[in-house]
């Protein structure tokens, strides 16, 4: 999971004049040394074609081969990441919404009045370009679900490596000194009602 390039675009909204890029990054190292300065004039290209094409507060997602470019509008300021197919969909939008999100609360609607491309580096798309590279900083369920993931694979290694030892739980209960004589019966009959009502 790779992504290669974010921006933030102001779009005017009637499909026919180019948007206007606002910040850029792109990390290219993956491409050959000759090949980088053509390959970020794609990426530039490219996300002005998507940009200019994605209807105001909208998202889509444009598949080329390996590539897909993800971009949302919201009110005319777009959010456009280049990442490899293996991003996943949720996280790549949320991450371009923490974008304009942080976006908006730097330069707040000072973006409307800008009428050429600003060459000035934005250090935070930089910074998402680098930190977001793992899905899961930028969905949180995600992170989650690779937490509880983890979490269960510890507790089968647990439970696992205890039977794996040989001690069955029924002769764990037996030597136990810390259960009464009831609490023993009380398994015992417990396992043995189990046993009966099993259906097929």
């Amino acid at each position: 999971m790779k992504i290669t390039a974010l921006m933030v675009l102001k779009c005017s909204g009637d499909g026919v004049t180019d948007p206007i890029i606002l910040a850029n990054a792109s990390d290219v190292s993956q491409f050959g040394y000759f090949q980088r300065g053509g390959v970020k004039e794609f990426i530039l290209f490219v996300g002005r074609t998507v940009a200019k094409r994605t209807p105001t507060n909208q998202r889509q997602s444009v598949q080329h081969e390996e590539y897909k470019v993800h971009s949302y509008n919201r009110n005319g300021l777009c959010a456009l990441g280049f990442m490899d197919d293996h991003y996943p969909v949720r996280s790549a939008f949320s991450l371009l919404n923490k974008v304009l999100d942080e976006y908006q609360k730097n330069f707040g609607d000072s973006w409307r009045t800008i009428q050429s491309d600003v060459a000035q580096p934005w250090p935070y798309l930089n910074e998402s370009l680098t930190k977001f590279q793992d899905p899961a900083e930028a969905d949180k369920l995600l992170k989650i679900q690779r937490d509880l993931d983890e979490t269960k694979i510890i507790l089968h290694k647990t439970i696992d490596s205890v039977l794996a030892r040989g001690e069955k739980l029924d002769s764990l209960v037996e030597k136990s000194s810390d259960l009464s004589a009831a609490s023993q019966m009380f398994y015992k009959q417990a396992k043995k009602t189990n046993q009966c009502c099993t259906i097929l």
